[in-house]
């Protein structure tokens, strides 16, 4: 029953994250689109209320007129929206879930000690440590050279090499100290992290600091709206590198890899390279050549992680096969613990989940979890032989 539970708590948990991810980016997607979208008035009534762009659009049967104002309009609504629960939500729902599944079972899921060999309170207080951290150096690379020679916001081209030198560097570290599926999920949860806390440290205050100066008929500094668009950049390019870090965690074929964190790092680049393209699409230009580069990218990384071809091996008996479950599966699979309702303790039910054995041990190489029980290549081949050799006899 417990387990039965922890799996809708997993599901549940996931989707409100998937939900409030894409209200989150959609916004973000949706608000860079219309920034390079809106028009100069030339209506004289636009004008001399200080409207600076606009757009007319027609979605769902209805016509929008979305109006920016250069300041803010003379009358200041009382009642805003803002943009910033989408953040929130999706950061804690995302972090409890990372407590759910990694936390809770550092054991299973975070610590791989033939990564590295240590205690489970020092990996737990490491991987929170990465969050926090990652956030306070990457807070210090803005501050720092985050400034154009006039002292006002900007200078991204040296921000944003810094921080692809730090991403760089922290997925590295973490695939030296955890599970190679552990280490990408981190680095995508550290970038999420900034994400986050740009929105509430600096975004959200910065534009309630703004608002109260106009309310109060005071002089508003431009550092706050200049700070706020910084971040918000840094937040648009972070988007898909994310992305693509939480989805790869999930492929074997990437995270076992000998150099998984150059492996991820790559699928970030590209990631960042198609937001790099929508972003200049959306200004119209048309700069295929970054999606060349992604294609180039992608096509290397598919023939570099392509798997050596299995050494051919005479495909083994049942009772082999068992030979070999029993001494890298069964740890999980058996009588009284059977991990996802999957039990192999005897050779009817192996045979009865052939498919899903080649699939994970062989194919996707995604068990044994962390290849805790050191199942050897040439095993992975021998399962591969013998599930081929059914299937060729008609699974018999």
């Amino acid at each position: 029953m417990e387990t039965y539970l922890l799996d809708w708590a997993n599901l549940l948990l996931r989707w409100l994250h998937v939900i409030v991810a894409i209200a989150w980016i959609g916004a973000s997607f949706y608000f860079v689109w219309l920034d390079n979208h809106l028009l100069k008035p030339t209506a004289p009534d636009l004008k001399g209320k200080g409207v600076d762009g606009e757009l007319w659009a027609v979605h769902g049967g209805g016509f929008y007129n979305p109006q920016k104002y250069m300041v803010a309009p003379a009358n200041l609504p009382q009642h805003l929206h803002w943009f910033y629960w989408e953040s929130y939500w999706t950061w804690m729902s995302g972090f409890a879930l990372f407590t759910l599944l990694y936390l809770f079972n550092a054991d299973t899921f975070l610590i791989d000690r033939h990564v590295h060999d240590w205690g489970t309170g020092a990996a737990i207080a490491t991987a929170l440590g990465f969050l926090v951290s990652g956030w306070v150096v990457y807070d210090l690379i803005c501050r720092l050279f985050g400034h154009n020679k006039d002292g006002s916001i900007g200078n991204d081209g040296t921000v944003l090499g810094l921080i692809a030198a730090f991403i760089v560097i922290a997925a590295w570290a973490a695939a030296q100290l955890f599970a190679g599926r552990a280490a990408f999920l981190i680095t995508g949860a550290m970038i999420a992290t900034m994400m986050s806390a740009n929105v509430f440290f600096w975004i959200i205050p910065g534009q309630k600091r703004v608002i109260a100066d106009m309310r109060a008929g005071k002089p508003v500094d431009p550092i706050y709206g200049q700070r706020g668009k910084q971040r918000s950049v840094h937040n648009t390019y972070f988007t898909l590198p994310v992305l693509i870090a939480m989805l790869s965690n999930h492929y074997g074929m990437l995270y076992s890899h000998a150099l998984n964190w150059a492996v991820l790092c790559l699928l970030m680049l590209a990631g960042a390279l198609v937001r790099t393209w929508f972003v200049k699409r959306h200004k119209g230009v048309n700069a295929w050549g970054l999606i060349v580069m992604v294609l180039a990218l992608l096509t290397g990384l598919i023939v570099w992680l392509a798997p050596k071809p299995a050494p051919k091996v005479a495909a083994p008996t049942l009772q082999q096969v068992q030979a070999i479950v029993e001494q890298r599966c069964q740890m999980c699979h058996n009588a009284v613990l059977g991990q996802k309702d999957v039990h192999l303790q005897t050779p009817a039910l192996i045979e009865a989940n052939a498919a899903r054995i080649y699939q994970q041990v062989v194919v996707q190489k995604t068990m044994p979890l962390n290849n805790a029980t050191q199942i050897t290549e040439e095993e992975r081949a021998a399962i591969g032989a013998w599930f081929l050799a059914r299937q060729e006899a008609g699974g018999k």
